[in-house]
């Protein structure tokens, strides 16, 4: 891939496009996690904890992480009485 820069999603390392977006790179690395991502059940920083966005530009060597947020939907069943 002519122009591709490595960065390292958790613990994988992908080839994408220099400018790529950080959408890009999960795709690659962890495609289950995609839509996860765009529905803001996980928590998506980079190498310094600092928040992304899925659209940021991607530089050679990037860091993300990607994690389950413990936000809970509200429970209509156990949080109607709180």
């Amino acid at each position: 891939m002519p122009g591709a820069i490595p960065v390292f999603v958790n613990t994988r390392s992908v080839l994408v496009p220099a400018g790529a977006p950080v959408r890009e790179a999960i795709r690659l690395a962890e495609p289950a996690l995609l839509p996860m991502c765009e529905a803001g059940q996980v928590v998506l920083t980079d190498g310094r904890g600092l928040p992304v966005a899925l659209e940021d530009p991607l530089s050679a060597g990037a860091i993300l992480r990607v994690a389950r947020t413990s936000r809970r939907e509200p429970n209509s069943e156990t949080d109607a009485g709180a």
